[in-house]
């Protein structure tokens, strides 16, 4: 398939549940055939939703199972989904409105504007203030990270009492542990802040004031950041179920982190969203933020390399590979969307299972070869010949300094090296690309060998796409 990808609508979306694709692939093998009912069973996940972008507009929108595991309620484009984390750039959306309307200062220190609470003072604060461009792009140096929601038989804290981690919250006070603006760390608690500061200005509740300046604008007729949801709503939404397929107990969690998590949407509507910000970086769209303002929006603020986040959105890549993305982690849901503004490709997948992350990234890398996307496709990786006694050597046990319980086997079965790891019980067969070096086809993650000075395997290295090493030491 070359780099355009395949150029007939039709055929592009009867591609969709058939093309399916692994993190690496090997060169001279056939691609893999990884059909979406397959892989949503592999990963435990009842239904999905998937709508497609191209030429900034909605080309097809695919649901596949059902709301409930074990039922025939089927998922379909109006079905509601948690977006999850996805709900920060639709916040960051309404706050960039009220800068532009003069409201609101994007590098002014917040607690001149919160009236109800103030972020604590402290020596890291003493000449660095939290702003509101540092706390969308998590550049805030604040903590907690994301949040677990409360069950339907749990007490839901107030916004104030989630600030302060004060009871019933289950989370952490929201503070500042690191110098503001000195570098990027994710923070779900951040958008807390917003949150409050966006009520306390406006004194409009949260809910109705996201309907004012962002969802009714743009038609988002599914969406509302209503926590928990109205019982008119409840026939229409998607259990969230655990990483087994279970569903969870009384179908959801409730988060009345709204900001940061809040949002009920749908695939479709999100999709209206990102082509809102790919056509107003056009100048060609501009229902809420001009021009300048969503660039401003875009601008990767924090991070390293060709990566960063902009206010709401992680920015990627650079020229033709530029895209944006987020992903949002409710309990019981998982989902993604990605843009190529350049180009007005995109596409948004919502899932009802905790598994639905990894069933996400193969239907966006099938997307990627589907669409021709210059970004996310599957990387290629050539095998070389390793002497079966060479592969003897490397079997064994490894231990994680920090992680003891959770041990590494490796072992080799038809002169094949093949690791089993106890976190998450999966067996992935290793491809070596030296001697020393192997590779799986599930990640993007390699694994080196490491030898003594007498030629004893002592340890193995392993790394990510996220450049992190980690040593791994052989015990037996």
């Amino acid at each position: 398939m070359g780099r355009a990808g395949i150029t007939d609508k039709a055929k592009r979306m009867n591609s969709v549940e058939e093309g399916l694709l692994p993190p690496v692939l090997i060169t001279g093998e056939p691609t893999p055939s990884m059909l979406l009912s397959e892989r949503m069973e592999h990963y435990n996940v009842p239904g999905i939703c998937i709508a497609l972008i191209n030429n900034s507009e909605i080309e097809g929108v695919i649901c596949h199972g059902t709301r409930r595991a074990q039922t025939d309620n089927p998922i379909n484009p109006d079905t509601l989904f948690q977006a999850a984390s996805i709900s920060k750039p639709v916040t960051a959306m309404a706050a960039l409105r009220l800068v532009q309307e003069g409201k609101l200062e994007l590098d002014q220190d917040v607690n001149e504007v919160i009236r109800s609470w103030k972020v604590p003072e402290s020596v890291l604060t003493f000449e660095e203030k939290v702003t509101l461009r540092r706390l969308l792009s998590h550049t805030a140096g604040m903590t907690v990270h994301g949040f677990d929601g409360y069950s339907m038989e749990e007490e839901i804290p107030t916004v104030l009492e989630i600030l302060d981690g004060r009871s019933p919250a289950n989370s952490a006070p929201i503070r500042v542990d690191l110098v503001p603006g000195s570098r990027y760390q994710y923070s779900g608690g951040g958008y807390i802040v917003v949150q409050q500061l966006l009520t306390d200005l406006t004194s409009v509740p949260f809910p109705d004031l996201m309907m004012e300046l962002v969802l009714e604008p743009l038609v988002m007729s599914n969406s509302a950041f209503l926590q928990p949801l109205p019982a008119a709503d409840v026939s229409r939404a998607a259990l969230g179920h655990s990483i087994t397929g279970e569903p969870l107990s009384g179908g959801w969690h409730i988060y009345p982190e709204l900001a940061a998590a809040g949002l009920w949407s749908t695939s479709s509507d999100l999709a209206i969203f990102l082509i809102e910000v790919m056509t107003s970086t056009k100048d060609q769209s501009n229902k809420i933020l001009s021009q300048s303002m969503i660039q401003e929006m875009l601008h990767a603020q924090g991070g390293e390399g060709n990566w960063g986040f902009g206010m709401g959105f992680l920015r990627a890549g650079e020229g033709s590979t530029a895209h944006i993305l987020i992903g949002g982690s409710n309990q019981g849901y998982r989902s993604q969307m990605i843009a190529f503004p350049e180009t007005g490709q995109g596409a948004v997948v919502m899932a009802n299972g905790e598994g639905g992350e990894e069933l996400n990234n193969e239907v966006l890398r099938g997307l990627a070869q589907i669409y021709g996307w210059p970004a996310l496709r599957p990387i290629e990786k050539s095998v070389v010949d390793v002497d079966p006694l060479i592969l003897e050597q490397f079997a064994g046990e490894y231990v994680l300094a920090d992680y003891p319980d959770f041990p590494i086997s490796i072992r080799t079965e038809k002169d094949k090296l093949v690791l089993n790891t106890a976190a998450d019980g999966e067996t992935r067969e290793l491809h070596p690309e030296s001697d020393t070096r192997f590779f799986s086809t599930v990640s993007t993650r390699e694994y080196t060998f490491i030898r003594d000075d007498q030629g004893k395997v002592v340890a193995l290295e392993t790394s990510g796409g996220g450049g992190q090493i980690i040593i791994v030491r052989k015990v037996k």
